[in-house]
Formats: structure tokens, C-alpha cells, sequence
């Protein structure tokens, strides 16, 4: 399951998010969304858990969290038609 990590700390690191996110299980891949003019986070990033059910539990439990001084917001990915 793809999940959509919205208002990180411009210093969160992707290795922070994966590690907060292994907390809760396995954790397939972590893309930090990184603004290529600045090099600098954009603030949102997608993390992609291959079992539903732990990325559910780690949706519940990380939504609304304090992470780097920002409240983050974990939801779904939804999918985008082009």
C-alpha cells in the first residue's frame, strides 16, 4: 500500500521516515519528494509498505504525529490518471 506523508519538516531525512514507518512493519520503499531548483524537501513524501495491514496500522498511528516539530498527515495515495 502507497502512502502519502504531507507537512514534514523541510529537514525530515528519507531515512528518518523509513524508520519511523519500520516501526510498523515492513517498509518496501521511501521517496522523499525533493524540489530540484533548491535541493531541499518539498515538505511530502510517499512511503510504500507491502502489507496492507501494517501500512493501516501505521496510517492510524503516525497520522496527526509530532515528527521534526511538524504535525504530519498520513493517508492513502491516491492514484493519479494522467
Amino acid at each position: 500500500m502507497k502512502l502519502l506523508v504531507r507537512n514534514l519538516n523541510r529537514s525530515t531525512t528519507e531515512q528518518e521516515l523509513k524508520d519511523l514507518f519500520q516501526a510498523f512493519g515492513a517498509v518496501q520503499f521511501c521517496n522523499l519528494i525533493i524540489d530540484q531548483g533548491s535541493g531541499v524537501s518539498k515538505g511530502f513524501a510517499f512511503v510504500e509498505m507491502p502489507k496492507a495491514g501494517e501500512a493501516k496500522v501505521a496510517m492510524k498511528n503516525l497520522n496527526y504525529t509530532t515528527v521534526g516539530g511538524n504535525k504530519i498527515r498520513v493517508k492513502k495515495a491516491e492514484v493519479k490518471n494522467v
